[in-house]
């Protein structure tokens, strides 16, 4: 009897921070109705990058794009202009079954303009094989700063090849958040020791789908299995909200002053105390790297970094996961809750 109590103890303080996170999900679904910035057709906003015509197929009165990966080629698009500072999103579908080697890329670039100090802020969605989750990482750079990766990984709370979510990029003069739906996973706040480091530059927004063998599953042990194609990213709703520039012209136009005003009156700026709670909660249950907590990388972190005593226990020197040496070959396990299955998380490295 006492160790029925025990073990019905030991699931309840399992399950317990799940149904917490969840309920907050629930609590947040009011502010999911507030309006986002007008939808942008592909038209009016956007330029085919690569692929060709079968690659990359606008539909739904030219709201919606499908980016089809084939043995021949993957697709991408970028916005028509580039922005100083901006709110970017878009509901995303993500292809399923195998998708081992796929990346998919929902970031913003001026790498084009600026090739040896390009600014970029990342949403990238790495595939897996078949019955594994599809992974995510978020990253930042500044003024050409990529020896310096701010990268976190993840996994997700949903299947994201079942239905559309919808992944965010806010982007002030103060601050960068990244979202999915209306959690916020991620938060920069710009200080003076970031200096450069910190996105300045006027910057386009681009999706991409390409194959990445050699490093996006399992540091490239699973290649991407054309059998399976073609693999198809599903894009709708999609934004754009900012400040048209020159990524050349030096000084920064009224315009451009008063839409910074402007982004700091949407909501995605503004997190709610539920929200915070909500993105405290993703972050203990779903990060599995941080560069914050990557003492090897960083003996001393970057100054952006707010450390969190919980995750620098969790994530030990390295930012990963530390496990009992025992149950070594079930170490990258974690519990998604709405499926019920245990999903095993793998490193790129």
């Amino acid at each position: 009897m006492k160790e029925q109590v025990l073990n019905s103890l030991s699931k309840t303080t399992t399950i317990l921070p799940c149904i917490s996170f969840f309920i907050l999900l629930l609590l947040l679904q009011p502010i999911a109705g507030k309006s986002l910035p007008q939808i942008v057709s592909f038209e009016k906003g956007f330029t085919q990058l690569f692929g060709g015509d079968s690659n990359l197929r606008r539909l739904h009165h030219d709201n919606t794009v499908h980016l089809h990966l084939n043995q021949y080629t993957g697709a991408g698009f970028r916005s028509s202009d580039l922005y100083n500072h901006g709110l970017f999103s878009a509901r995303i579908k993500l292809p399923s079954e195998y998708t081992a080697g796929i990346v998919v890329a929902f970031y913003t670039s001026n790498g084009d303009v600026f090739e040896k100090s390009h600014d970029e802020l990342d949403f990238e969605f790495l595939g897996n094989i078949k019955g594994k989750p599809w992974r995510f990482q978020t990253n930042l750079y500044g003024n050409g700063s990529t020896s310096r990766g701010r990268e976190e990984r993840y996994t997700l709370w949903f299947n994201p090849s079942k239905a559309y979510h919808r992944y965010t990029i806010l982007w002030t003069s103060s601050k960068i958040i990244f979202y999915i739906d209306e959690v916020p996973i991620r938060e920069i706040i710009k200080s003076d020791e970031m200096g450069s480091d910190f996105p300045s530059k006027p910057m386009a927004l681009y999706a991409t789908i390409w194959d990445a063998s050699n490093w996006a599953t399992n540091g490239g042990k699973y290649k991407v299995n054309y059998k399976y194609a073609p693999f198809v990213t599903e894009m709708t709703d999609l934004v754009l909200h900012g400040c048209v520039s020159d990524p050349i012209q030096q000084l920064v136009s009224d315009d451009c002053v008063q839409m910074d005003k402007q982004l700091e009156t949407v909501h995605y700026n503004n997190i709610t105390p539920k929200q915070r709670g909500a993105m405290k909660r993703f972050r203990e249950r779903y990060m599995y790297y941080s560069y914050c907590y990557d003492t090897l990388r960083y003996p001393v972190p970057p100054p952006e970094c707010v450390i969190d005593p919980l995750l620098r226990q969790r994530l030990k020197e390295t930012g990963r996961p530390k496990f009992d040496r025992r149950h070594h070959r079930h170490s990258k396990k974690r519990n998604q809750v709405f499926s019920n299955t245990v999903y095993e998380i793998q490193d790129e490295d």
